[in-house]
């Protein structure tokens, strides 16, 4: 065989593995978890969660209640990491018998940027308590153009490993679109609509 022909083969080939990598990390991730028992939808998250930036009534939670007809509790905390989060998960979310869990964390680990490993192994293990209990959960993707590629890719992969439903990039159209934010990181009450548009369709899957 010519060089000639072998570097055109070689080039084929790497071709064929930059595609395939493209569709693997932009394919959908379809999966719906099941909740299996328990009685309340909980939204447990940070500043996003609990409607920084908002008005009374406008946060994404309370637009998703009104929607599906059903009470959600918002256990959002403005500033909490995954590990302050993780310190609480027992009483806000655990002791309250959820059925289904929003799961919006991470977005103040990667302001902060601390390790990559250890923020999404602290989410897995909340996953995995939040499973134990017999409740499904909506893991929400918090990636940003200012965050790291490495930290953005983690979440569906987190999803995909540990059997959770996924909404990717809630706030992706949203940051830098001043009608849409209320500062620089979170959403106005136009884009809280927009993120219970996002997580809608998913919830309802879920409730069925």
């Amino acid at each position: 065989m010519s060089v000639q022909k072998q570097h055109i083969i070689f080039g084929i080939l790497i071709g064929i593995i930059i595609v395939s990598t493209w569709w693997y990390f932009h394919q959908g991730y379809n999966y719906i978890d099941k909740p299996r028992g328990g009685e309340n939808i909980i939204a447990f998250g940070d500043s996003l969660t609990e409607g920084t930036g908002a008005s009374a009534g406008n946060d994404y939670v309370s637009v998703l209640a009104r929607r599906i007809g059903q009470p959600i509790i918002n256990a959002g905390v403005a500033g909490d990491t995954t590990e302050l989060a993780l310190a609480r998960l027992q009483t806000d979310v655990l002791d309250r018998h959820p059925r289904i869990v929003i799961l919006e964390l991470g977005g103040n680990d990667g302001l902060q940027k601390r390790p990559i490993d250890g923020v999404f192994n602290r989410l897995a293990l909340m996953i995995q308590k939040i499973h134990s209990t017999g409740s499904a959960v909506l893991l929400i993707g918090i990636e940003p153009e200012f965050f790291v590629q490495e930290y953005n890719s983690r979440f569906q992969k987190l999803a995909e490993k540990e059997k959770a439903s996924f909404v990717s990039n809630i706030l992706k159209g949203l940051v830098g679109h001043g009608e849409l934010m209320s500062d620089s990181i979170h959403p106005n009450d136009k884009g809280n609509a927009i993120m219970a548009d996002r997580i809608e369709p998913v919830l309802r899957k879920m409730l069925q």
